[in-house]
């Protein structure tokens, strides 16, 4: 067989999830957006994870709303979400990255959609929230960026994980709404998924870069909106830099006690 095309074939099996789930989400975009007004939102109700639909029993949306993205142009989006998995694939293998998409798609949305229930009862919210629509992957792209910490060296992670956290604590103190308190249940979930994958990857340039531009969209969908992008930037560098320091201090400590002991 030629070297190339051995070489193509070994990349697309390395790569089979992200490349899937990539055609599927751009074969549904494409169908939606030749559907008359109507229709496109009489299928954006039908997949909605809200609690309408839930409560009715329609768990099939937990799975039909990771594949229906009303999130502008496909362009605009697709290359960071492909980038972003395909940071995962490569690292963990593809059924990993299935399990940490899933667990984030689908945990955020019950853990988010029984908050809501419970806001509702008590009368905090409009029971028209109801029917608010909720389609998408942005939870289990979430979760997947959570999911890479392990992935890191552990000197980075904290550096890492103080900056996600300080930006989404920053996103949900600017009045959120409960899509946002969902990307931030996805990013825990995802790195608590992490935490049983034992892997420690060889990070090459072509990683290294799939996981800057990956992790630059996971970003903006955290931070959706110029007002949480750029207070969302300025909170999670200063996050990074005291949860470095911390940990810095930490690891001064322990060799400082190592030579009394």
């Amino acid at each position: 067989m030629d070297p190339v095309l051995s070489g193509l074939l070994v990349g697309v099996r390395r790569a089979r999830v992200t490349l899937s789930y990539a055609v599927i989400v751009t074969t549904v975009t494409a169908l939606m957006v030749r559907m008359d007004p109507a229709m496109h939102d009489a299928l954006i109700r039908h997949a909605s994870t809200n609690l309408h639909n839930l409560s009715h029993g329609r768990v099939g949306t937990l799975v039909g709303s990771a594949f229906v993205v009303d999130a502008g142009s496909i362009y605009l989006w697709l290359p960071g979400l492909i980038c972003l998995l395909l940071a995962a694939e490569l690292t963990y293998g593809g059924w990993r990255l299935v399990l940490t998409f899933v667990t984030g798609h689908v945990g955020a949305t019950l853990l988010v959609a029984a908050g809501l229930a419970t806001a509702v009862k008590l009368d905090w919210l409009s029971a028209s929230i109801a029917r608010a629509p909720d389609v998408g992957m942005s939870y289990g792209a979430m979760a997947v960026v959570g999911a890479l910490t392990a992935a890191l060296p552990p000197r980075w992670r904290p550096a890492w994980l103080g900056f996600w956290f300080a930006a989404a604590a920053v996103v949900i103190a600017g009045g959120a709404g409960f899509t946002d308190v969902g990307h931030v249940v996805a990013l825990t979930l995802g790195v608590l998924v992490s935490t049983r994958f034992g892997v420690q990857p060889q990070w090459s340039v072509l990683r290294v870069a799939l996981l800057t531009l990956g992790a630059s969209f996971g970003f903006l969908v955290l931070a959706d909106g110029l007002v949480s992008l750029i207070y969302g930037l300025a909170w999670g560098a200063l996050g990074a830099l005291t949860a470095a320091g911390f940990d810095r201090l930490r690891s001064v400590g322990r060799a400082e006690e190592q030579p009394c002991r």
